[in-house]
């Protein structure tokens, strides 16, 4: 059976992970705005280096938010809030990228945050194998906090404008498309504006997906 483009690009991202050659599990960002279609990317691409006999350890920003009532002192459609209040950077260093990083003893949590809870949460300390891959999806992945701790870094590109009309098919249980729409231009959008201006992400990672087609993504190599 002939592969399709997308197949095709979870193949070569499975083959990047597999070019990674470190002493400690593997740690991949998968980058990119809101809706861009990094967590699908990321579970696809699980999949495919579980077929492999890889074991994957799969974990996403959502999973690290600092509480609501520390998310939003500048308000809730803050753009700077967004990007400056969310993420526990300090315990997703602490207890899941160092440890599986050089020197570390590959003791983890894949979360320190339950969303639907919204309450702090502790799972079970687990090990992982020396060979083990952390596939890692979220936005704001190569800020200065992050950007050190990836060995493959990966962005979802997709023009900001098409996120927003994909964010209100897939919340369109649980939020109206007014609300969707008014969080994604004052808040979101605008946070990946000011992201990219001071990080420049697209810098520093080593591959770009360019997903505005899904089932045609475009692939694109980065040197630095």
């Amino acid at each position: 059976m002939d592969q399709g483009p997308r197949d095709e690009l979870v193949g070569r991202l499975a083959a990047a992970v597999g070019s990674v050659i470190v002493a400690h599990p593997t740690r991949v960002a998968i980058d990119g705005p809101p809706a861009a279609g990094k967590t699908t990317l990321a579970d696809e691409l699980a999949v495919a280096l579980r077929t492999q006999g890889r074991d994957v350890i799969r974990a996403t920003i959502d999973d690290f938010l600092f509480p609501r009532t520390r998310r939003y002192p500048r308000g809730e459609y803050s753009a700077e809030g967004c990007y400056y209040d969310t993420h526990d950077y300090d315990a997703l260093n602490r207890v899941l990228l160092d440890p599986l990083g050089p020197g570390g003893d590959r003791r983890f949590r894949n979360a320190v945050y339950d969303r639907a809870a919204d309450a702090v949460q502790s799972p079970p300390v687990m090990t992982a194998s020396a060979d083990s891959v952390l596939v890692f999806d979220g936005v704001f992945l190569m800020r200065p906090e992050l950007i050190d701790r990836w060995d493959l870094r990966i962005f979802v590109s997709t023009a900001l404008e098409m996120t927003v009309d994909r964010a209100v098919i897939r919340e369109r249980r649980v939020s109206s498309r007014a609300d969707v729409e008014r969080r994604w231009r004052e808040r979101y959008i605008p946070s990946q504006q000011l992201y990219t201006t001071m990080v420049r992400p697209t810098d520093h990672v080593d591959i770009i997906v360019h997903n505005d087609e899904p089932q045609q993504p475009i692939w694109e190599s980065r040197t630095h």
